[in-house]
């Protein structure tokens, strides 16, 4: 029988604290989470199973102009050279460098099915083919075999990986990146190229530009599937603290179109682009479920008539319905408004560091000119070492003769070599280069060619000095580099931005006062309503409806259906908050002028919990109260008391100038 190890002689146990071994266990599992795998690098913008990619099929020469190659293969390399993990997790990073739904600048192109908007999923890898694009390419790996970055050995030091790859463009704020690590997350919004270069020259042109001003440059994000940003307040706020909501709504155009059951024209909404990152096939199952729920009134169909030339979605409307207040409710209860939560979190020298924008770029340019120093230097070591062997050369065509008698009289290649070092003054480099060249250098046409290499050897020695020694000629190199990129793959911007919130439907009508049958994009730039008044009616089972006091005089009844009476009744304008209380401790605000225009006599109203927004919906319990916010809300006081005994009371101060997120009180 085998002796058994005693564990517990001296010196084979160590004492130490629990919670001293779990919290050192804890933090180098977590910062390998977030430097190995979780976070991009702030330099070229990738995560390692990226960079492991890119470099993957580098090697592989797949290059643009060569033909695709199987995914199945590439993933294999990567697996066994670089990244020793799950084969689907790998595939599933290929495939989002692909997508050009998901990328703003793919950097790989692909061949076969990479999924869809609708959240298709890719084909298996064994059937999808792929290469590397030309902005991949060209931005990323041009310069990987100049000694412009520092290499690493692989998981077992059989191989060697770039530990960045040189990266011409910041591509982590061009493609964006998400990534969730240990008590931290990062989630970077994509942006467009040439709105970028123009902001790093600027930096580069004037190091103390103005956020201001850079921010004219790069006015806000530009996401692949477009849509529209209806805020400036969140891009500022992201872009100078590093972490920010950006409102993005779907871009929704108005037609009169055939009814499907025939009759007259009907009025419909046209959806042609949807918020990033929002599945499309989801979005309107998510609308026919409101519609079968009652929550959402005034849709009669809903149909995808996408294709390949873009997307198109037709919501076609009842004969009465006012498409301003359904595309309001749309923007409330679906995810055609969605709140892109941006936190530009990235690795700067291996620690995890949350940026401003100015920082970004200023980090990039500080990576760009480091490896630019070091491709010149390369180039210049490279060119000098030519320039010697090139001026052995010509020494030893200058004394030819010398030389044929030296290798004639020369019993071995060594003696010759030695001879040659003493009688013409030659290293050892050149006498290797004059021995081992062939007889055709002899002839007068090489001898022109080689004294032309030497003397334009030396020209591009003399401007890679100047380069290297000359910081503004390096800055002018970098932006000259920038500008030809952005010819080469800038394109316009597809994301809008527009300064307002509100996005109202408008009717346009010819001098006829006939409405207008062409197409019309709803607009988004709308003056302020005017303070107008207006009677509020909450019901038993929780609808609210508008009237106006002359309509309520002249209805002289509530109208009100399935034995539903009313439980509030308020006089107030439409400029005023109506604060819910709900179950949960939260305070949600609605502004009365958002609430629909109740019309009929039988109309029963819209249900008050489709006015909140959709995280309100989830989460909320019940609604306990609610009221108006008073003209002086500092001049009076709630107070809550709760099923547990406790007592609260604040000022509605604290209710001034809510966000739609609403605030927690208890």
């Amino acid at each position: 029988m085998a002796k058994q190890l005693n564990l517990l002689s001296k010196g084979q146990v160590i004492t130490t604290a629990l919670h001293t071994e779990m919290q050192r266990s804890y933090l180098e599992y977590a910062m390998s989470v977030i430097v190995g795998r979780a976070l991009p690098d702030v330099r070229d913008g990738l995560k390692p199973v990226h960079r492991r990619i890119l470099y993957a099929m580098h090697e592989l020469g797949l290059t643009p102009d060569r033909p695709y190659r199987k995914c199945a293969r590439v993933v294999g390399d990567v697996l066994g050279k670089y990244h020793p993990h799950g084969d689907q997790s790998v595939y599933d990073a290929l495939v989002r460098l692909v997508q050009d739904f998901s990328s703003r600048y793919p950097l790989l192109g692909g061949h076969g099915n990479f999924g869809s908007v609708d959240n298709d999923p890719p084909a298996a890898m064994r059937y999808t083919e792929t290469r590397l694009a030309p902005v991949g390419q060209e931005g990323m790996l041009t310069e990987i075999a100049e000694e412009t970055v520092d290499f690493t050995g692989n998981f077992d030091n059989s191989q060697q990986e770039p530990t960045v790859l040189p990266a011409q463009l910041p591509f982590l704020l061009l493609n964006g990146c998400a990534g969730i690590a240990v008590g931290m997350a990062t989630n970077v919004p994509p942006h467009n190229l040439g709105e970028i270069v123009d902001g790093l020259i600027a930096l580069i042109d004037n190091p103390d530009l103005s956020d201001e001003k850079l921010f004219q440059l790069i006015p806000g994000p530009d996401f692949p599937t477009g849509g529209e940003i209806v805020d400036h307040g969140g891009i500022k706020e992201a872009y100078t603290t590093g972490k920010g909501g950006i409102i993005l709504r779907g871009i929704v155009t108005m037609e009169e179109i055939p009814a499907t059951r025939g009759g007259k024209r009907r009025t419909a909404l046209i959806v042609t682009e949807l918020p990033f990152q929002v599945n499309k096939a989801g979005w309107i199952e998510k609308i026919a479920d409101l519609v079968n729920q009652g929550r959402l009134q005034g849709i009669s169909d809903i149909r995808d008539e996408s294709d390949r030339d873009g997307m198109r979605v037709v919501i076609e409307l009842k004969r009465d319905t006012n498409p301003q207040e359904l595309l309001q409710h749309l923007y409330q209860q679906t995810a055609l408004q969605t709140t892109f939560g941006a936190i530009l979190l990235a690795l700067v020298d291996g620690q995890p560091r949350q940026l401003s924008l100015r920082q970004l770029l200023e980090e990039f340019l500080k990576f760009r000119e480091h490896t630019l120093n070091r491709r010149y230097s390369y180039e210049l070591g490279k060119a000098e070492n030519r320039v010697n062997i090139l001026s052995g050369l010509l020494k030893a065509l200058s004394n030819l003769d010398d030389v044929i008698t030296i290798l004639r009289q020369a019993a071995d290649g060594s003696t010759a070599k030695m001879t040659l070092c003493s009688r013409l003054d030659l290293s050892e480099l050149q006498a290797d280069a004059i021995l081992s060249m062939p007889l055709r250098r002899l002839t007068s046409l090489e001898q022109q060619n080689l004294q032309e290499e030497f003397e334009q050897l030396n020209r591009e020695i003399s401007v890679l000095r100047t380069l290297l020694e000359d910081r503004r000629e390096l800055l002018k190199a970098l932006k000259k580099d920038l500008r030809s990129l952005k010819r080469k793959y800038n394109d316009p911007r597809r994301t809008k931005i527009v300064n307002t919130k509100e996005n109202p439907v408008s009717e346009e009508k010819d001098k006829t006062g006939v409405r207008s049958q062409e197409k019309k994009e709803i607009r988004t730039e709308v003056p302020k309503l005017a303070i107008e008044e207006t009677i509020l009616e909450v019901t038993q089972r929780g609808y609210v409806r508008r009237i106006s006091p002359s309509s309520k005089k002249l209805k002289g009844e509530n109208g009100l259906l399935d034995h539903d009476f009313i439980i509030q009744t308020e006089l107030t304008n439409t400029h005023k908050d109506l604060l819910i209380l709900t179950s949960s401790g939260k305070v949600y605000p609605i502004t009365v002028g958002d609430i629909p225009v109740t019309t009929g006599r039988a109309a029963r109203g819209t249900p008050l919990i489709t006015m909140l927004t959709n995280t309100a919906q989830g989460n909320t319990e019940g609604v306990i109260s609610r009221f108006l916010l008073p003209e002086k809300p500092e001049t009076q006081e709630m107070v809550l008391l709760t099923k547990e005994g406790r007592i609260k009371r604040l000022s509605l101060s604290e209710f001034v100038n809510l966000s739609r997120r609403g605030i927690t009180i208890l």
